[in-house]
């Protein structure tokens, strides 16, 4: 995909996308960090309730995208964790469902038998939307909203930036993403470039003429 990080040594694309504000250049996928619009993007999915549900999970769990979609009904349904096997890795994960959350989740899946995929595609129910279309409904619901950096990777990326920004407990979000480096986890969820912004945002010489 056009929006994957690439190695410095590499030229990087750009390509001109037309949005509802205009022709824009396509940037690297970023975390949503403004709450407001995290809130806007909800409201703007609200008439589909899976394409809603598929970014409210997504932004509070941190699942691959690629996990996210093939979920079933009883993987969330039972207990106090949503069971899952990362497919990059093997490894299965369990998601703590907290008490904010299991109301919301209960009321999605309400009236669904366990086989069923929680995000199901409209054209093969027994299949769920693959991650092309996922990619695009965060795509356009973000252009919606004015965000021109927003894909797949944004929902797990919003997670990891919220989480740290309230938790501030790297330790933790590492194990959860899985990384063995915090320098990889801060620049995975925008904290390495939001480090540098504030560091530099007084730093001046030569203006005192």
């Amino acid at each position: 995909m056009y929006y994957r990080r690439l190695s410095a040594s590499k030229y990087r694309p750009t390509r001109v996308r037309n949005t509802p504000h205009g022709p824009v250049v396509g940037y690297d996928i970023q975390p949503i960090r403004d709450p407001d619009a995290i809130n806007a993007i909800l409201r703007y999915l609200s008439p589909n309730r899976r394409n809603q549900f598929m970014f409210l999970l997504g932004i509070n769990c941190g699942l691959r995208v690629s996990d996210l979609l093939w979920l079933r009904v009883r993987d969330v349904r039972y207990g106090t964790h949503m069971i899952t096997r990362e497919l990059k890795t093997g490894k299965v994960r369990r998601f703590y469902i907290n008490k904010y959350f299991r109301p919301i989740l209960d009321e999605y899946i309400d009236g669904k038998h366990d086989e069923e995929f929680l995000f199901a595609s409209n054209r093969w129910p027994f299949l769920p939307i693959n991650r092309t279309t996922a990619y695009k409904i965060l795509r356009d619901a973000g252009e919606a909203c004015g965000l021109h950096d927003v894909g797949t990777h944004s929902m797990r990326k919003t997670f990891g930036y919220h989480f740290y920004k309230q938790k501030r407990d790297i330790l933790t979000l590492m194990m959860i993403f899985n990384h063995k480096q915090q320098a990889v986890t801060l620049d995975y969820i925008g904290w390495s470039q939001d480090i540098v912004d504030e560091a530099t945002s007084e730093f001046h010489l030569g203006f005192d003429i």
